[in-house]
């Protein structure tokens, strides 16, 4: 350990100064030397330990009765361990010899108190902060790396908050301390020395504005606690009582990794002289933290609740799609959640609304629900009636313009965890819709695309999605669990995949087989009326040349291939420039573990059944998984969204943790 400072000494009175257990000194031995003096000889209190530290290439160490030379290249280093009883009770005494063997022609005298001074944080992720922890100055990625973890406290831990926890300046909850982060301040030594002398605890610009730390002081009620730094200060003058060794604290997170910060921060603690005039720290100890990111989980973890709204319009009420969504929760062992039409007021598109995530650390997670800027009926249903005790909200608002459709959160997915190239990707990789390869169009805004890439453990993946009318990726897109070795199958549509099936049934002589057979308010369209029309068929295959672009990036980026993606027959028709879904869109689905709720498609029934929902069933049940067709045309697609779009569903979070991941 290099050393901390140097203490100078003199001939004529002894020299006093302040040491840290554990800490190096360096004792300045040619400060103040007798005349003719030109070896030295130094001896300390059993407390300390004194050595000599010196240039091997340059001098060499005595032996027998010889002194060490006083020289630039030897200097003396002292290291208590322990912190003092008394003031003064260590000493270091340096002798100064002449030419001659014994003469001593002066002697220096240096007396210390040592102070036990340490700033310990859980760098070793373990949940608790510890004493003398190593590696706690600086943050490192991998299941060995180091270094303390921070939650942002934007849950609702008391009914007297307005807001989340993180807007409060003073602790509203004793509970609320389960989120916070341990900081130990270990501050032993005799009590004289604290009285004239400061322990400094402090925040850098701009780290001060990103958390905050609370301390109890005089009990642990809920009024003894209260902020010491935060981003109104900068800085504390800790209060040290009489005989405390110990004094503990509790840091919370303020804000997310986003474009201007790149989640770390650090706190430190000074030992300084109480006197008039500011000095130097004589000594300074530093600790740093990161902030958890926001974690999306994938349709591939398990479902702990299912959102749907309940809706009113000129057709009736979609009372029926929310009991086919009860059904299916229950089959899936998922809680069911409705949102009713006085808190979605007539907004039946939950997905956009919001999208479930969650954050870690080694001591609590909790889940947080992203809060998408589109604002249109359902806008304060996550804030009002989501954000809760351990349920944390977040939310980024463009400013100076409106949001596109491509802000909603039907346009965000996560893929299930990958491996692409040799480099894992445990926590998946954030999928998000977008105008390029095109110039021009539709995006995302920046302040969304901001906050997700900064996260930086499911690094974003851009598709592209500015062909369809709504604009969305899960309108073309949507991942299964599989139990085989791979884990899970993607799933796209594919007009490709639909014409040939209806090609097949053709030429097996079902050609007057209807699609949209059952449906009062919709026109029947025969096999054969469905391939002789050339604009379906020409309108068909320009998307599938956008979803062929997109399966192409998704290979690469993901890491997959062919065999694990599975076609959905699917047609689309172009309105204007943009593409909408023929017949119910069937990768629109709600995944509940191995149930899957797919917009019923209303396709060509052969044989009492519906050749569309055959096929899917074909390609999926194999897989494990148990498919049910959700009647969803009048109340969702005739809108322009199917299941997917009018759900939303909480899932378990990874068992992987997030600080485990390579750099």
């Amino acid at each position: 350990m290099a050393p901390q400072r140097a203490v100078k000494l003199s001939l004529r009175r002894p020299a006093s100064a302040v040491c840290v257990a554990g800490v190096e000194m360096l004792v300045d031995i040619r400060s103040d030397v007798p005349e003719g003096a030109k070896s030295f000889e130094v001896s300390g209190s059993s407390e300390l330990e004194v050595f000599v530290v010196y240039d091997s290439t340059r001098v060499t160490k005595p032996t027998g009765e010889a002194h060490w030379p006083l020289d630039t290249n030897v200097d003396v280093v002292v290291k208590a361990d322990k912190a003092s009883k008394d003031l003064n009770d260590l000493k270091v005494t340096v002798s100064y010899l002449g030419q001659q063997e014994g003469s001593v022609l002066g002697q220096s005298v240096l007396f210390l108190t040592c102070v036990d001074v340490s700033l310990d944080v859980d760098a070793a992720r373990v949940g608790k902060a510890r004493r003398g922890s190593r590696n706690k100055k600086a943050w490192r990625w991998g299941p060995e790396g180091h270094g303390a973890i921070l939650l942002v406290n934007c849950d609702k831990d008391s009914d007297r908050s307005r807001g989340p926890d993180l807007e409060n300046s003073q602790l509203m909850s004793l509970e609320d301390l389960q989120d916070m982060s341990p900081l130990l301040l270990s501050c032993g030594g005799p009590d004289q020395l604290f009285q004239s002398h400061r322990l400094v605890l402090q925040a850098p610009w701009p780290d001060c504005r990103r958390v905050r730390v609370f301390c109890a002081r005089g009990g642990n009620l809920l009024s003894n606690y209260k902020q010491v730094l935060g981003p109104q200060r900068q800085s504390y003058e800790v209060e040290r009582g009489p005989g405390e060794r110990e004094i503990r604290f509790h840091v919370e997170g303020l804000a997310f990794p986003d474009a201007d910060f790149a989640g770390l921060v650090s706190l430190s603690v000074s030992l300084m002289d109480a006197g008039p005039l500011p000095g130097a720290p004589l000594f300074t100890d530093t600790v740093a933290f990161r902030v958890a990111p926001w974690i999306m989980t994938p349709s591939t973890q398990p479902p702990l609740e299912l959102y749907v709204c309940s809706v009113m319009d000129s057709h009736g009420s979609n009372e029926k799609f929310l009991d086919d969504m009860a059904r299916l929760a229950s089959k899936a062992d998922c809680k069911l959640v409705v949102c009713p039409r006085v808190e979605n007021r007539n907004d039946r598109w939950i997905q956009d609304e919001m999208e479930f995530g969650y954050i870690e650390a080694p001591h609590k997670s909790f889940p947080v629900v992203f809060d998408s800027p589109r604002n249109r009926g359902l806008r304060d249903f996550p804030y009002k009636k989501i954000l809760g005790p351990d349920f944390g909200y977040v939310t980024r608002e463009i400013l100076y313009a409106g949001p596109s459709s491509l802000d909603s959160f039907g346009n965000l997915d996560v893929s299930p965890p990958v491996t692409v190239g040799g480099r894992e990707y445990p926590l998946g990789r954030i999928l998000i819709g977008d105008s390029f390869p095109k110039s021009g169009g539709r995006r995302m805004a920046k302040v969304v695309r901001d906050f997700l890439w900064a996260q930086q453990v499911q690094a974003p993946v851009q598709l592209y999605s500015d062909w369809l009318s709504v604009g969305h990726v899960d309108e073309f897109l949507s991942f299964v669990p599989t139990s085989d070795q791979k884990g899970f199958r993607l799933l796209l549509a594919s007009p490709s995949a639909c014409l040939k099936l209806f090609q097949e049934k053709r030429d097996q002589g079902h050609g007057e087989a209807a699609q949209f057979e059952g449906l009062k308010d919709k026109a029947k369209r025969s096999i054969n009326e469905m391939l002789a029309d050339r604009r379906l068929r020409s309108d068909s295959l320009h998307v599938q040349s956008c979803i062929d672009w997109n399966r192409e990036v998704l290979k690469r980026e993901l890491g997959l291939a062919e065999q694990d993606i599975v076609d959905i027959p699917q047609l689309f028709s172009l309105r204007g420039a943009y593409a909408e879904a023929f017949f119910p869109d069937m990768v629109n689905m709600v995944v509940l573990g191995r149930h899957l709720g797919i917009p019923k498609p209303y396709g060509p029934v052969i044989d009492g059944r519906c050749c569309l929902e055959e096929r899917v069933r074909a390609l999926l049940e194999p897989l494990g998984l148990r498919c049910v067709f959700v009647d969803d045309f009048l109340s969702y697609h005739r809108l322009l969204g199917e299941v997917h779009c009018g759900t939303n569903v909480r899932r378990q979070p990874f068992s992987f943790k997030w600080w485990h991941m390579a750099p």
